[in-house]
Order: structure tokens, then C-alpha cells, then sequence
């Protein structure tokens, strides 16, 4: 069976988690919120940057400035710009796959397009980038996936989720969708998160991009 594989961007495609998280934890830590970048990774990776400012409202009790948004949007990009790089095997796993691929992302088309062209993959997915922005609830919600999949003209029980948080693997799997959990990040170690991402809602959990044709197919 053909399936559509939709492709988380950041962490999956492109290693931006580390430098990503960096800024934000040093933004937070600026705007009165004591938190390490361990804790920020294991707290925001996959949510918008909207859900980021409610969560830290409702846990640190901290209300941050009406620019967080656009500020973090503006700094991200240039960080990324200088620092961010493709996963190994991208275009050699999306080369193996025998259906189509999308990227659904909790960030706006722009960072997609920003850290995709960056880093030279933007091509395998031109037109086919979908954003949380496009949706009224972003991840754990399923609202995204089934966008994306819905504008693909693919049903839900034909999809498979790359995915590398959490709450990505949530919004898969109230969507209907086969989920791969993946560790290949620079921000993931295999050994201590494989659990962590099985327990989220991954079918299974992977580690070396070019593996995925091979794994797809036998979904």
C-alpha cells in the first residue's frame, strides 16, 4: 500500500532543536523564568511558540512580553541561518520512499523555508510544507496531520508521522496515523529517549534516516 509520509521539519529533517532551544532557554532565563536547556527541550519541543507563552504562563507563572512571538521568530532565524544542518540521509530516504511526502510543522512556512533552503532539501518538499499556523490547535492536537494529509488527498489510515517530540507523536496518533518515532537529532540520544517516544504513541523508534524506506514499507 502507498503510504504519504509526513515529515516533522525541526529535529527530523534539520538538526535547529540544539541551537533552537539554546536562544530560547537564554530568552526565558532574560524574562524571569529559571529553567535549563534540558528542561526547555523536554518541556517545548513540538509546541508552537504560541502554546510555549501559555504553558510558561500557566507553569513559571510568568507572563512574557506581547513581541515574544515575532522576537523569538526574528532571533531564531538568525541563529538558524548560521547554524542549523540537515539531518544525514535526508535526501537519499526521501529518494527510497515509493509515495508522497509532505512536512507538517508546529513552526510557520517561513522557518520551513528558511532551514530547508538553508541547508539545501527545501526542493524534496516545495508546495508541500503545512504549518500549525494553518490550524486551529497545533500539536498534541491531530488538527495538523490531518491538514496536511487532507490537502495531500491521502485518508488518515494511509499516512505515517516522522516525528521526534512527544506531543508530534500525540497528535499522530489522535489523527489516526502510523507513527515513527525518530532520535537522530542532535538533541536526541537513542539509549535514553526510545522509550520516552514509544510511551508518546511511536510504532517504533529509529535512529538512522536512511532506514525509513525500508521501515515505511514494511507499515
Amino acid at each position: 500500500m502507498t503510504m504519504l509520509v509526513i515529515f516533522d521539519c525541526d529535529g527530523v529533517l534539520v538538526d535547529s532543536e540544539g541551537p533552537a532551544n539554546r536562544l530560547l532557554t537564554r530568552y526565558l532565563n532574560d524574562h524571569g523564568v529559571d529553567i535549563s536547556v534540558a528542561e526547555t527541550e523536554a518541556t517545548f519541543i513540538g509546541l508552537s511558540l504560541d502554546s510555549c507563552a501559555k504553558l510558561v504562563g500557566t507553569r513559571y507563572g510568568v507572563q512574557l512580553p506581547d513581541d515574544f512571538v515575532p522576537e523569538i521568530r526574528r532571533m531564531t532565524a538568525e541563529v538558524l541561518a548560521r547554524e542549523v544542518t540537515a539531518i544525514a540521509g535526508v535526501r537519499e530516504a526521501v529518494a527510497g520512499l515509493q509515495g508522497p511526502t509532505c512536512v507538517a510543522s508546529s513552526g510557520e512556512v517561513a522557518k520551513m523555508q528558511l532551514t530547508l533552503g538553508t541547508t539545501g532539501i527545501l526542493d524534496l518538499f516545495e508546495g508541500r510544507l503545512y504549518s500549525a499556523t494553518m490550524v486551529r490547535r497545533g500539536k498534541p492536537a491531530p488538527d495538523l496531520f490531518l491538514h496536511a494529509a487532507d490537502q495531500c488527498g491521502v485518508a488518515p489510515d494511509r499516512c505515517v508521522v516522522v516525528e521526534d517530540s512527544p506531543f508530534g507523536l500525540q497528535a499522530a496518533q489522535a489523527a489516526g496515523m502510523r507513527a515513527l518515532g525518530f532520535t537522530g537529532g542532535g538533541h536526541r540520544d537513542h539509549g535514553r529517549d526510545r522509550q520516552m517516544l514509544i510511551d508518546a504513541g511511536a510504532d517504533l523508534v529509529f535512529q538512522r534516516m536512511i532506514d525509513l524506506p525500508s521501515l515505511v514499507q514494511a507499515m
